[in-house]
């Protein structure tokens, strides 16, 4: 049986074919064509038919169809785009080869408007699907097997993300986890409900109506691991693992098959030299930009801060950069002058001393300065860092040398690339991410880099600063 998804996508290509016939022959946009020269629609039949039959191939292949529910729209429109011109292509050199005469034209109007349609249908899809979940329609509800670190991470990841459409029912588990186990999330902390031990999940699972079993045991419940899965398929339950390589220290790991059997090997932290000279040329060619685009803004903005405090503009200070090395830093200054000096006593007022020390409403901060950190104006000289060669636009933060200096031994990997204005780190929480989470993500970063994720990461940026989401 033919997916819904695969009929519906079909159907839009054929449309999009459509308007583009109509585009051409009734609008004639790309000039006028004479009467002589126009063909029905029905001309062009033969290739709509070729083209849906590529793209469903191409989009199956590609593994549209298949992608998790958590993949970005921007992933699915990336997939959707290059699919799209990969089947236009074979369409168009169908034709060459058969001598086609009406306007090719319409082919390549077609492409741009059958991509629109494509990621149209999902945008509609996801807002219909995700106030659905809201309302608690066509949930899957889970249940998570462990509340070790990977079961918690866990736990936090599903109950920080509700547009997925998981209701987290509990957790079970044998080890003397806290009944009252309470799991930091972005919108506040959350309790999940210990259900019972893993001898129990069999009544759990039909009890409550659970449509998900995910395990995160730890690699020494091997066999109750496996007791688990037979359980599952016993019932009937989708169920998903979750290696914990927590004692391995491998949040960087690299999965193959030989054999049927699974092979676990280390990605490479950092940049190879031809990926690195691709993401320097972007970076310069980024920053050059917007430092000649928005040079009006830098002066608006340094009059701005002169009027409204005393002392100098910028804000200069030492930050460790790629493979330890250590520059000057700008911003434009958002405190009072002496802040620094300040720092230690806000620290004991607080009782605050953790790695990345900040607070909501930070006395220190000037009235210009609170906007400026509000709207992320603050970092725009930081462009000067990156044409010098010191940061990258996107990477992770760069840290103090105090904070390097508390640094556990896995941390130092975030030191094998440039720092970056934006990052995972930023359009995931900012500051409302613990450092340890922030470490993670700046390690995902360095070992999956490509052109496509740091111009990802640009524009999940631009909602991340319009919402000022974890900015002070």
């Amino acid at each position: 049986m033919v997916p819904s998804r695969v009929v519906t996508d079909a159907a839009l290509a054929a449309l999009g074919f459509t308007v583009a016939y109509w585009m051409r022959y009734s609008l004639e946009i790309g000039g006028e064509i004479p009467w002589y020269s126009h063909q029905p629609l029905s001309y062009f039949y033969g290739k709509i038919f070729i083209l849906v039959v590529a793209l469903a191939l191409i989009f199956q292949l590609k593994g549209l169809y298949r992608m998790p529910r958590w993949s970005s729209l921007l992933d699915e429109s990336w997939m959707i785009a290059s699919g799209t011109v990969i089947a236009m292509s074979l369409v168009i050199l169908y034709a060459f080869f058969q001598r086609f005469a009406p306007s090719r034209l319409v082919f390549m109007l077609a492409i741009p408007t059958i991509i629109a349609l494509l990621i149209l249908k999902r945008i509609v899809v996801r807002i219909i699907r995700e106030r659905l979940w809201a309302r608690g329609i066509g949930v899957d509800r889970v249940v998570v097997v462990g509340a070790g670190r990977a079961g918690q991470r866990l736990l936090q990841w599903l109950l920080s993300q509700p547009q997925l459409g998981y209701e987290v029912v509990g957790f079970v588990d044998d080890s003397p986890a806290p009944p009252d186990l309470a799991i930091a999330t972005p919108n506040g902390v959350m309790r999940p409900l210990y259900l019972g031990r893993a001898a129990e999940l069999p009544g759990i699972v039909e009890r409550r109506a659970i449509d998900e079993v995910i395990i995160a045991l730890p690699p020494n419940e091997h066999e109750r691991m496996l007791a688990i899965v037979d359980e599952c398929r016993t019932h009937d339950v989708e169920f998903k693992l979750v290696p914990d390589l927590f004692e391995m220290a491998l949040d960087k790991v690299n999965i193959h098959e030989v054999a049927g059997m699974p092979l676990i090997g280390l990605k490479p932290v950092g940049l190879s030299s031809w990926n690195f000279a691709v993401k320097r040329a972007m970076d310069v060619a980024i920053a050059g930009f917007v430092l000649l685009i928005f040079s009006w803004l830098f002066i608006i903005l340094s009059l701005a801060i002169k009027l409204d405090s005393s002392g100098p503009v910028f804000f200069r200070q030492e930050r460790v950069g790629r493979n330890g090395r250590r520059f000057t830093c700008y911003k434009f200054r958002t405190m009072i002058q002496d802040a620094e000096a300040q720092k230690a006593i806000l620290q004991e007022m607080y009782q605050r001393q953790d790695l990345l020390f900040k607070l909501k409403d930070d006395p220190r901060r000037t009235r210009v300065g609170r906007f400026l950190r509000r709207a992320s104006l603050d970092e725009l000289p930081q462009f000067f860092n990156v044409l010098l060669g010191e940061m990258s636009v996107v990477g992770p933060r760069p840290g103090v040398p105090v904070e390097v200096a508390a640094y556990e031994d896995w941390h130092y990997d975030r030191l094998l690339v440039l720092p970056g204005l934006t990052g995972l780190w930023q359009v995931s929480g900012r500051s409302n991410l613990s450092f340890d989470e922030m470490v993670r993500l700046d390690l995902y970063y360095a070992e999956h880099w490509s052109p496509w994720l740091d111009i990802k990461t640009i524009l999940r940026t631009v909602p991340a600063i319009l919402t000022a989401r974890g900015a002070y």
